[in-house]
């Protein structure tokens, strides 16, 4: 069966043919690992991981890449202001160096997978860092050197976007406006606006180049990683819409000017997750993280949840009030999975085809979260037959459906009766309550997820 992909570059959906029969070679923005990641980075990694066990529930063998930006990302798109991971140093109070830098980036990592773990989302093969990379992107800026493509200012080593015939094509930009400097603040030194930085002077922090010592720009890394581990050539580049008007048109100019090769054959893009009708961003503080939504009790999977209702390519408004609809429905999902006692049923195949029709069509997950209901809904379909259907679906929606099958005999009666305590209190608003039943509980080696009107207990 056909997958069918929304192609940015085209703005047609397209049917995907691989390089590679039966193989695809993805590539992921990943986090710039200078704090913690928000739900609406998070939308996109759920959109990368959607896409990614489509392709393995079609029996493609997926190769994905997703990078961690630890240096060269600055604060504006115009490459001025501070590096993100320069202005977490001063936040932290950490002196300037390599050495420190270092350690902020590990820790926001590992707090970044920590957060995919939560939502479910597979890990990528590799995640290529920036500064274990500075040698191919030295190399490549090299080759640009070679196109005749970059000059030197006082700053910096800068790309000549006027080398490329068909600079921003991807995101159909307006050139001759963005040459009045409407996209970036102007710098007087460019040769023009849209010019963008590949190699940024800095004699106190960085690394020896030909050019100078410093560090390289953003939009460079992203291309000599994605080719290192994926070729000149590959098939699927993904990021948020927000990366359309910049950071990807600069990605194709370096690369292709590079290469003389067409770089990515399909580019797709997810739309921004709002709050209060605004896009979140980091830059703006009290942004929304994974464990605000777990100090509120939430299951991650929620979130997770409620990301699939929507489809990638449109906005979602994130309220604490969908969310708590998103895990009533979520936990009405796992009383069903855990009360079916006969797990020798088969796959309907009726559905299933329903299902991959759904999934294959750019990810039509609204239209797959709907199947499921009407499948549980279905009176001529045994439970049996249900939960191998369903448990066939979650293999693209993620939502560990198998991990809800853990009996009830397995949890002492006390435990039963602790955390059926603790649902009350949380009914009756005693949170102070709620709150130390939780730890009692946890002090017996249990936790329970709260479920929207329902609870699940786990073994620590």
């Amino acid at each position: 069966m056909a997958i069918k992909l929304y192609n940015t570059l085209t703005r047609e959906k397209e049917e995907f043919k691989s390089i590679q029969p039966n193989k695809v070679g993805m590539y992921h923005c990943g986090p710039t690992v200078y704090n913690y990641a928000h739900i609406g980075n998070h939308r996109a990694n759920i959109f990368a991981d959607i896409l990614r066990r489509t392709f393995e529930y079609n029996d493609y063998e997926v190769k994905q890449i997703m990078n961690i930006t630890d240096v060269g990302h600055l604060a504006s798109d115009a490459d001025e202001g501070m590096d993100k991971m320069t202005k977490a140093l001063e936040r932290e109070g950490k002196p300037v160096t390599l050495e420190a830098m270092k350690e902020i980036a590990d820790f926001y990592t590992e707090e970044f997978l920590k957060d995919l773990y939560a939502l479910n989302i597979k890990e990528a093969q590799t995640f290529p860092k920036a500064t274990e990379h500075i040698t191919e992107q030295v190399e490549l800026i090299k080759k640009l050197e070679e196109k005749g493509a970059i000059y030197t200012i006082s700053d910096g080593v800068y790309f000549d976007t006027s080398k490329v015939d068909n600079y921003g094509a991807l995101a159909k930009l307006d050139i001759e406006n963005l040459k009045t400097g409407a996209r970036v603040q102007e710098n007087k030194e460019k040769k023009n606006p849209i010019d963008f930085a590949l190699w940024k002077f800095n004699n106190e922090l960085g690394w020896n180049s030909p050019w100078g010592k410093g560090f390289p720009g953003w939009h460079i890394e992203c291309s000599a990683m994605s080719m290192k581990y994926l070729g000149e050539t590959f098939d699927i580049h993904t990021g948020g819409v927000d990366h359309l008007p910049v950071h990807h048109p600069n990605e194709i100019a370096q690369s292709e000017t590079a290469t003389g090769k067409q770089f990515v054959n399909y580019w797709m893009h997810n739309e921004h997750v709002n709050v209060d009708g605004g896009k979140m961003a980091k830059s703006a503080g009290g942004f929304i993280t994974l464990k605000t939504l777990t100090d509120k009790e939430f299951d991650p999977l929620a979130y997770r949840y409620l990301v699939l209702t929507a489809h990638y390519r449109t906005k979602i408004n994130f309220t604490f009030d969908s969310l708590m609809a998103a895990q009533n429905a979520l936990g009405k999902l796992y009383t069903f999975v855990s009360s079916v006692n006969d797990a020798s049923g088969k796959i309907n195949e009726d559905y299933e085809e329903k299902f991959k029709d759904a999934i294959n069509d750019d990810l039509d997950t609204p239209k797959a979260i709907a199947l499921m209901w009407e499948l549980i809904k279905n009176t001529e379909i045994s439970p049996a037959d249900k939960y191998a259907t369903l448990l066939d679906f979650d293999r693209v929606l993620g939502l560990n459906l198998a991990k809800q099958k853990s009996s009830k005999e397995d949890i002492p009666e006390e435990v039963e009766a602790l955390a059926q305590e603790r649902q009350k209190a949380r009914q009756d608003k005693d949170f102070q309550k709620s709150d130390k039943l939780r730890d009692r509980l946890a002090e017996m080696g249990y936790e329970v997820k709260d479920l929207g009107d329902n609870f699940k207990i786990n073994r620590l």
